[in-house]
């Protein structure tokens, strides 16, 4: 499986490229590109490569769950990253010995994976991340009676509902990506990365609850907590110098 992807190089860079995740029901474009992150890294000499997760962006249409696993999708993401550095070394000429990644919501949540597979993770800026596991918790019968007008009885199911059904959105695909995540549940208390990570969460960010019991299995964490709710937080100009901050940091 390959991924949408989009490179945006610095004028002069000296630094790691930047990997950008969205969010579920989101894209690129929404989380990081429109509000002007690519710019702000490339003025700190770092080039950004977002990259649009499975049943995002302009992705095709999933077929199936299982294509669509935790597993499935960190590795098309590895893949991905690998060929946007490859081809930014060959239009820039600058090679790169490794990569930071910023994730959001759903992509804090592929991103810690990343260092736990790859040797070429350098920092991870987690925001938004929930400590539990939402799609695991989706039943997907009643998602798929609550996409045909059915009341759910939970919450979280009418939530996702509401998500994925939206104007423009691949509801098939998408209903598919969360059954294919919840095949391999969010356990962060088996392995954690080692990697320095910065942790981002909302003031009023209900999702990230726990978030401090996590970071503290860590060895190398963080945490700054920024005005906002899920949404608003990743918007606000204190999670972007706090990141950027972070990133130009020595590795250690």
């Amino acid at each position: 499986m390959s991924l949408s992807f989009r490179h945006f190089p610095a004028n002069k860079q000296d630094r790691p490229p930047v990997i950008l995740l969205h969010g579920f029901a989101s894209n690129s474009n929404e989380d990081y590109l429109s509000t002007g992150w690519a710019e702000s890294l490339n003025e700190g000499g770092r080039s950004a490569i977002t990259i649009d997760l499975p049943a995002h962006g302009s992705n095709p249409p999933l077929t199936s769950a299982s294509e669509a696993s935790t597993t499935a999708t960190v590795t098309a993401i590895l893949d991905t990253i690998d060929t946007a550095i490859s081809l930014e070394h060959k239009s820039t000429g600058f090679s790169a010995t490794g990569f930071d990644v910023i994730g959001y919501s759903l992509g804090a949540r592929l991103a810690w994976e990343l260092p736990l597979v790859s040797p070429h993770v350098r920092r991870l800026v987690l925001g938004g991340l929930s400590p539990t596991d939402p799609f695991s918790a989706v039943d997907p019968t009643e998602l798929r009676g609550a996409l045909t007008g059915t009341t759910p009885q939970s919450p979280l199911v009418g939530m996702m509902a509401n998500l994925i059904s939206a104007p423009e959105k691949d509801t098939a695909s998408l209903a598919l990506l969360i059954q294919g995540l919840a095949t391999e549940p969010f356990t962060p208390q088996l392995e954690s990365p080692t990697v320095p990570t910065l942790f981002v969460t909302g003031s009023r960010d209900a999702l990230t609850q726990g978030i401090d019991d996590l970071a503290a299995r860590l060895p190398h964490a963080s945490i700054t907590r920024v005005p906002g709710d899920h949404r608003e937080a990743l918007d606000s100009p204190e999670f972007r110098s706090t990141a950027i901050e972070f990133l130009s940091a020595q590795h250690h």
